[in-house]
């Protein structure tokens, strides 16, 4: 089955679902935090580059999709390496990159040298630490994992809530040379969370019989591979890399042009700017309630329509919003859009974790998000575009909305067409132990008890004796 990692523990060990598994989660929280929150906070030095270098703010916008572009497009990369050397180490590698772009960038003397530092750097050394820890996520927790998945995902608007302000406060203080480098030294801590990423061990008094049963079924199986291709034979893999790159051609646009938005109807900056505080806050609150809805037992196998109607919502949010004419009407579509946007992010990798399963979600993550590298290049500067042409903001949010809704029209019925039908829907929940653990855990428990039953035959008679009551018992 390819997709196992270097670090997955031995078979037989199951997904602690608690203990250091909290301590694995908040490491998550704070990755998926820096990942997706810094390509938007370092936003707030743009003014300070286009003064230093001379240039447009489109240039200076290119930082934020290139840190983008590395974050999507580096996911098979992700995958090689994860596979091939394990979460940990990985994840603190990729810490120093994400630290050491940051502070070359503060030494920048052309907008060039800031894509290559801030952008190629800064953005593979996160891409290198947000994979890893979705996957170590995904080992700690089972029958908890939809809530795990919600509380990790509510650190993107926590980090930009923090972020931002923090930019702002840093460039005042120190300019952006300075900030760049205080930044730098705050992102060593994707070093620190990395060290959080221990791989699972069995009881000590499994141990050994783990071993010998990690031994032979590592005979039995064949080589790993480093980037598990064969995830494109699941109808239901393929269904979500399409459904989820119609989505990300729309999904980003309204946080996006939103402030603008309101700037075009005639409201001040401090006033518009609030609209992205509004949503940010309705998000922080909606993942982690996303992910104890989606834990609950009657709705768990239903993850995907959950997600579908999470992609409905968004669409719908983005059609109703477009025809907003004053404050207050985008004042309700940021509150309703915050909400389904949440849900959004809560549920996406729930939703392929169940898909695939434990052994090839690091191939499967991988592979998607380079799928949806090129709807996210694609979906701004297109919605962008557009504008350009028609100078009305609600075409494109028209555009978004329809992107969107579509995306979750695709999941629903590729989901129900292509997979339900004849099926129940309780079979088809995935846990976190595969089937080499599961197949390791019954090594284990048959050695267990033959011990016992030996000791008990050989009390009561002959060795005869109990080699017939053992062929009776099985």
């Amino acid at each position: 089955m390819g997709g196992a990692v270097l670090d997955d523990g031995p078979p037989g060990v199951k997904a602690p679902d608690g203990g250091w598994g909290w301590a694995v989660l908040a490491g998550g929280f704070v990755i998926t935090g820096f990942s997706y929150a810094f390509p938007k906070a370092v936003s707030v030095f743009f003014k300070e580059l286009i003064r230093e270098f001379d240039v447009g703010y489109s240039d200076t916008a290119w930082i934020s999709s290139i840190l983008l572009a590395m974050l999507y497009g580096t996911g098979p990369l992700c995958s090689v390496l994860v596979n091939r050397f394990g979460c940990r180490p990985v994840m603190m590698v990729g810490g120093l990159f994400a630290s050491l772009g940051m502070i070359l960038a503060s030494f920048a003397t052309s907008i060039i040298h800031i894509y290559l530092c801030t952008g190629v750097i800064t953005g593979l050394g996160l891409a290198l630490n947000f994979q890893p820890s979705l996957i170590m996520l995904n080992r700690y927790f089972s029958e908890r994992r939809p809530l795990a998945n919600g509380l990790a995902a509510a650190g993107s608007p926590v980090a930009l809530c923090c972020l931002s302000p923090l930019g702002q406060i840093l460039q005042y203080k120190y300019g952006w040379r300075g900030g760049f480098l205080i930044l730098g030294g705050i992102l060593l801590n994707c070093c620190a969370c990395g060290a959080l990423m221990r791989p699972l061990l069995p009881p000590k008094k499994l141990e050994e019989s783990t071993v010998v049963a990690a031994e032979e079924a590592e005979e039995k199986k064949p080589k790993k591979k480093l980037l598990d291709f064969s995830v494109f034979k699941d109808r239901g893999f393929l269904i979500y890399t399409i459904a989820a790159s119609i989505m990300v051609l729309g999904l980003f646009v309204p946080p996006v042009f939103v402030v603008s938005y309101a700037k075009g109807l005639g409201y001040e900056d401090t006033k518009s700017a609030l609209l992205l505080t509004i949503l940010g806050f309705v998000d922080m609150f909606a993942r982690p309630a996303s992910g104890l809805l989606a834990g609950l037992k009657w709705v768990r196998p239903r993850t995907v329509y959950l997600f579908s109607f999470a992609m409905l919502f968004n669409g719908i949010a983005d059609l109703v919003g477009s025809q907003a004419k004053d404050y207050t009407g985008l004042v309700v579509f940021c509150i309703f859009f915050g909400m389904s946007y949440g849900m959004v992010g809560a549920l996406q990798f729930e939703v392929l974790m169940t898909i695939v399963g434990t052994e090839k979600f690091s191939s499967a993550i991988g592979l998607v998000l380079l799928m949806e590298a090129f709807a996210v290049l694609l979906g701004p500067p297109g919605a962008g575009r557009l504008l350009d042409t028609t100078h009305q903001y609600m075409h494109i949010f028209l555009l978004a909305g329809c992107e969107v809704t579509l995306s979750a029209i695709v999941m629903a019925l590729g989901n129900f067409l292509c997979l339900s039908r004849g099926k129940d829907p309780e079979s088809k929940m995935e846990m976190a132990v595969t089937a080499t653990e599961k197949e390791g855990l019954n090594c284990v428990v048959e050695g267990e008890e033959d011990e016992p039953r030996g000791k008990k035959m050989g009390e009561n008679g002959s060795q005869k004796a109990g080699e017939v009551g053992d062929e009776q018992y099985e």
